[in-house]
């Protein structure tokens, strides 16, 4: 029979403890790898020069760069959470388990952020928006932006705002301008590294206000992303796309120069120049209803008489007034004058997307 001598004793003590160190790490790691939660908040964005029709459909590089200010009263606040137990993706939005397209598209964009980082497992994806889905108000804009920072970061990863703008171009377009603040361009670009969004000037250098008028709540027949497939059938397209640096420009300046009278003009034509191309696309799309057109022509009307004010709309029937924040207070009274009006939704200018 062989004793231990206590050098034996010595080393199988530390054996032991180098044992017992990794079960407990490994636990750790089992524990840690259960659920990994992140949630985020991104605002909607009112674009002045729009964005509609893509040279590259997978990638969502668009035609046209664009330029857009984001909504401070309104967000999308999304939950994101990778879980051991899921066998598929889930999706709720305001608390309504949701399947079917919705769901296939947020499945496909989490495969994105899968193939970016080490994390394999599906996740659950709960969603609040404090403002009307799918009626114009730029809802896939604020949801992918959220779920673009909260999805990434809770699979581990810590995305710069350009590369977190890249990423939520790949779920909506118009998503890209709403990561960063206040007023955004979306530099079209040439390919997925191109593509991206920055701030031109931040949320507190012009104080705008939009006055969403909403005259629908229903969510639209066609969405913005069938939509941008068929812009190519416009006999206008190409003419709306060669023209758009100009636009850009003449936008972009605008605000810099905090210019109200040179973006309203410019604003409200390629508002019209947009809803021209979609109007006459195969098969056309009219996103207005007789109440938007009223009150387009309404607040033209008022801009003429000295009133600052100017309309644009996005994909839907519910339109944007843009006003400075010192005459908000009075258009709003002139506002809720007009018949038909099921609602009037008031929005500073907005922050970037950020973690909660």
């Amino acid at each position: 029979m062989v004793f231990p001598t206590f050098k034996m004793l010595i080393a199988v003590k530390e054996h032991s403890a180098q044992v017992h160190g990794k079960l407990k790490e490994n636990q750790q790691n089992e524990v840690s790898m259960a659920v990994r939660t992140a949630a985020a908040i991104a605002h909607p964005n009112i674009a002045f020069i729009k964005y509609w029709g893509n040279k590259d459909d997978l990638l969502r590089l668009p035609m046209n760069g664009s330029i857009s200010m984001n909504l401070g009263t309104l967000y999308t606040k999304t939950v994101v959470s990778f879980r051991d137990e899921l066998h598929c993706d889930t999706l709720k939005i305001n608390d309504k388990e949701i399947n079917g397209e919705a769901l296939t598209r947020v499945a496909k964009f989490l495969d994105i952020i899968r193939s970016m980082s080490a994390e394999p497992r599906f996740a659950s994806v709960e969603s609040v928006n404090n403002f009307p889905i799918g009626a114009g108000i730029a809802s896939s804009a604020s949801a992918f932006a959220a779920l673009a920072l909260a999805g990434s970061a809770a699979a581990g990863m810590e995305l710069s705002e350009a590369e977190c703008s890249r990423l939520a171009r790949r779920g909506s377009g118009s998503a890209c301008r709403s990561v960063p603040g206040g007023y955004s361009e979306w530099l079209a670009g040439d390919d997925d590294q191109s593509s991206l969004s920055i701030s031109i000037a931040a949320e507190d250098y012009w104080d705008l206000i939009d006055l969403i008028v909403v005259v629908s709540e229903s969510h639209k027949k066609v969405g913005s992303t069938a939509g941008h497939r068929m812009a190519v059938t416009s006999p206008y397209q190409q003419m709306r796309v060669e023209s758009a640096p100009e636009r850009l420009l003449e936008c972009r300046n605008a605000i810099l120069q905090r210019d109200f009278n040179r973006l309203a003009e410019v604003s409200e034509k390629d508002s019209t120049m947009m809803h021209a191309v979609m109007m006459t696309q195969n098969p056309p799309l009219f996103y207005w209803e007789p109440l938007s057109l009223d009150i387009i022509k309404t607040i033209m009307d008022w801009r003429k008489d000295g009133f600052p004010c100017f309309a644009t709309l996005d994909a839907g029937p519910n339109v944007h007034i843009i006003c400075p924040a010192s005459v908000s207070a009075a258009l709003q009274q002139r506002l809720d004058k007009i018949p038909g009006v099921k609602e009037i939704i008031r929005s500073n200018i907005g922050g970037a997307a950020v973690l909660v």
